[in-house]
């Protein structure tokens, strides 16, 4: 099976996350996407608990799409190339990332040796130059591509500031912040 994978904080996970994985899974030769919530950063960057991260993430399922905590149960530090060896065998594993990442890549930690072993697939970001692309990364195209510039920073500004996020985040995810009182 392949599987593309979308890694990342998602610190609160909201709809351009659901708008990638159905792209990436319309568009692309992808079977399923992985949500993989991770457990470190680099550079380390305040988030909430991962254990809040990782449910309301949960609540971003949809058919053809699971959460792995594979980075979680490992406790990763976040640098991409200590996944690999904990990548079940056999599918094709994709990583899934924004163009907003493209200007900074070549700060991963290995990134050439992780580009050896994982092609990449670059999701649009309004804003952002689709480049540098480099070797085994694919642009995701379509004339019927929608992007997204939704961004986890505003959402949690929006919560903070005692703003609505009702159409930015699921509903289920919504009521998750409020319940648990995050972000504010």
């Amino acid at each position: 099976m392949k599987i593309g994978l979308l890694g990342g904080a998602f610190n609160p996970p909201h709809i351009g996350h659901l708008m990638i994985a159905r792209q990436v899974l319309d568009f692309t030769d992808a079977d399923e996407v992985w949500f993989l919530p991770n457990y470190g950063q680099i550079p380390p960057k305040p988030v909430i608990e991962v254990s809040h991260r990782l449910a309301m993430t949960k609540l971003l399922e949809f058919e053809k799409t699971q959460v792995s905590t594979l980075e979680i149960d490992h406790k990763l530090d976040g640098d991409t190339i200590h996944l690999l060896p904990h990548l079940p065998n056999g599918h094709e594993f994709r990583f899934i990332i924004g163009s907003d990442q493209l200007p900074t890549f070549h700060l991963w930690g290995k990134w050439e040796e992780l580009l050896r072993h994982m092609p990449f697939l670059v999701f649009p970001r309004y804003g952002f130059p689709n480049e540098p692309l480099y070797p085994h990364m694919t642009l995701i195209t379509s004339d019927f591509l929608i992007g997204s510039n939704i961004s986890s920073t505003k959402i949690r500004e929006r919560v903070k500031a005692g703003l609505s996020i009702d159409e930015f985040v699921p509903p289920d995810v919504s009521q998750y912040i409020a319940t648990h009182g995050l972000y504010r």
